[in-house]
């Protein structure tokens, strides 16, 4: 029987919350989750490949209904298929989606690429029946290290929270085994942010480290003043400065901030994060990557970013992915990169873990789940199965 993709579903779902970081608020925030049905049965189930765009950026339905879904549905299904003809080729599926597609202008299409792609590569690892990470080490040559860093995103502005509850939040996560914590900025005037800073600096103490994002709010004068506030402390890293794509605000504030920097997540091609390592004056001794293949057109194109990394002598283990999903962690698991974001307490049930695993010492171990793992999740997965019944 010859492997087929028999239908793409799509469902808009709210992740809508009160919090806010320095940019957005997240109380109209939507999400798409997809399901490609195939007609392979697996341990006497359907095999079903699942896949969902990061917070952050708005549900994907319309360009995933008009344009992609149907460029799958129409063709030939051979031409879907690898060499051997018994698996889904997410290679070729991507190409048959790009196909008739301007280069450039990497926005919200890539996102609904991405999270087709995430469903097409859930398929195919379990049509292989293996861990999705299994898979793209032994496809790369390299053994996989399921043992993976996380660190805890949170600290959101949120009405009527003052920093004793902020505190308490990131206490939090270092008893659940988290040793990194990050928390948002420029949401406030500089000074306030100095008092809440040191507020989980004080709580966390020695126990964890401390990273700050500012969700590119900042103009060059701010993010100076900022990185001039910000290296008095100890930190993880300084978060997203200024507009993703002002690759001479992120250059120049080396001159004034040593420590580690971060970003990326919101570029959304192997071509802009070429210029952020051209341009952007980024450390690979000390500064951290962010890209998100959920939001930047899918572990395909994903696998062109790591190539460039590899072409300017960065390590992929530089490469901290935002999200906050299951799908960068197969990766960083199969592909050999520094960690993951994780969301301890939002944007559920998309973020977050298996319900078996667990974080020790700032670490979780992938389990034995054939694809990327959703069934796992019970509560990620009783919406997924609802989407595919």
């Amino acid at each position: 029987m010859s492997v087929r993709i028999l239908e793409l579903r799509e469902i808009t779902k709210p992740i809508s919350s009160p919090i806010r970081n320095a940019y957005i608020d997240f109380t109209k925030m939507t999400a798409s989750l997809v399901a490609v049905v195939t007609n392979v049965v697996r341990n006497g189930r359907r095999v079903v490949g699942y896949g969902f765009n990061s917070n952050g950026r708005y549900g994907q339905g319309g360009l995933i209904r008009e344009r992609f879904a149907d460029r799958i549905l129409q063709a030939d299904p051979k031409s879907l298929l690898d060499d051997s003809g018994g698996n889904l080729d997410p290679h070729r599926i991507w190409a048959v989606m790009m196909a008739n597609e301007k280069p450039g202008g990497h926005g919200e299409r890539s996102v609904a690429v991405g999270t087709i792609d995430m469903a097409v590569w859930d398929a195919t690892a379990k049509i292989a029946d293996r861990p999705l990470f299994q898979l793209l080490a032994e496809r790369h040559g390299r053994t996989a290290d399921p043992r993976v860093f996380v660190y805890a995103a949170g600290g959101y502005y949120y009405p009527g929270k003052d920093r004793d509850g902020l505190r308490a939040e990131m206490r939090s996560y270092l008893e659940r085994g988290y040793t990194v914590v990050k928390m948002k900025i420029g949401g406030a005037p500089i000074d306030e942010d100095r008092q809440r800073i040191e507020a989980v600096l004080k709580e966390i103490g020695r126990d964890a480290q401390l990273a700050v994002d500012a969700n590119g709010r900042f103009d060059l004068d701010t993010a100076i003043a900022y990185a001039k506030m910000l290296r008095d402390y100890p930190l993880f890293w300084y978060e997203e400065a200024g507009d993703p794509l002002d690759y001479q605000l992120q250059a120049t504030l080396t001159e004034y901030y040593p420590g580690p920097m971060a970003t990326g997540e919101n570029l959304f091609s192997h071509q802009d994060a070429r210029n952020l390592i051209r341009y952007g004056g980024m450390r690979p001794d000390r500064d951290w990557l962010q890209f998100d293949c959920a939001l930047s057109y899918g572990l395909v194109e994903y696998e062109r970013t790591l190539r460039v990394l590899d072409t300017y002598g960065w390590s992929r283990r530089r490469c901290i992915p935002h999200g906050g999903h299951q799908m960068s962690l197969n990766i960083a698991a199969g592909l050999g990169l520094g960690g993951n974001e994780s969301y301890p307490d939002l944007f559920q049930p998309y973020g977050g873990f298996p319900d078996s695993v667990k974080v020790v010492d700032g670490h979780i171990t992938m389990p034995e789940l054939p694809g990327i793992g959703f069934e796992g999740k019970s509560d990620l997965y009783e919406e997924m199965r609802a989407l595919a019944a």
